[in-house]
């Protein structure tokens, strides 16, 4: 709970408001421009599919990793540095219980539930570009979220955010556990992890792009 509170609570507010600043300005640029080219019925899904299924997990995990994943590859380093680490386990403590499984557990449900909270105000937003603030249209916005966000499309989006929520977790304790025990280690390890996990966000991206 500590994690998750520290990772995705105390910045709900402002991502919230970026990821809604960010999301009206895409979807008005779409909803403007297919209007120009006589596309105006592909606009909600275009602009579902660029912000839903792409931008918002990538986002998403983008925030968490500068949020919490520095933070973890900091703390795990340090006590491997300074042997709490080793001092732990001597002691029959598991450690990989104890210490960093909750931080994986609490960074995977924090990008889940990040990215379901933005997703949802990106529907509303669309809705509201679309269809504006009546009511009657609810029916044919049901019926384009339904042919954008099958089962298949559904369970794509939840694989996506856990495999962005073990990255975000499990790279940076990988990184601290691997930290050499000499102190000016530390912020190089923390550097090396956060080069490390941004490859692996854009390779996990590119391989959601390319199994679709």
């Amino acid at each position: 709970m500590k994690q998750i509170y520290f990772t995705a609570w105390q910045i709900l507010p402002g991502f919230t408001l970026f990821a809604a600043l960010l999301s009206f300005v895409l979807i008005q640029i779409v909803v403007t421009t297919a209007a120009e080219f006589g596309l105006s019925d592909y606009a909600l899904e275009v602009s579902m599919r660029l912000l839903v299924l792409e931008l918002l997990p990538l986002i998403t995990a983008l925030f968490v990793a500068l949020r919490s994943s520095s933070a973890i590859n900091t703390e795990v380093a340090l006590m491997k540095i300074n042997g709490e680490i080793e001092a732990l386990e001597s002691a029959c403590v598991d450690t990989m219980r104890l210490e960093f499984m909750p931080r994986v557990i609490g960074g995977m449900i924090s990008v889940l539930a990040l990215t379901a909270a933005t997703s949802v105000l990106a529907l509303v937003l669309a809705y509201l570009a679309v269809y504006g603030w009546q009511t009657w249209s609810l029916p044919d916005f049901s019926r384009v979220m339904g042919k954008v966000f099958d089962n298949a499309v559904l369970f794509g989006i939840l694989l996506k955010s856990l495999a962005f929520g073990l990255a975000v977790t499990v790279i940076p304790v990988a990184e601290g556990m691997a930290t050499p025990r000499k102190l000016f280690m530390a912020p190089i390890s923390v550097l090396r992890g956060m080069v490390r996990l941004f490859f692996a966000l854009m390779l996990i991206e590119v391989a959601s792009l390319a199994f679709k």
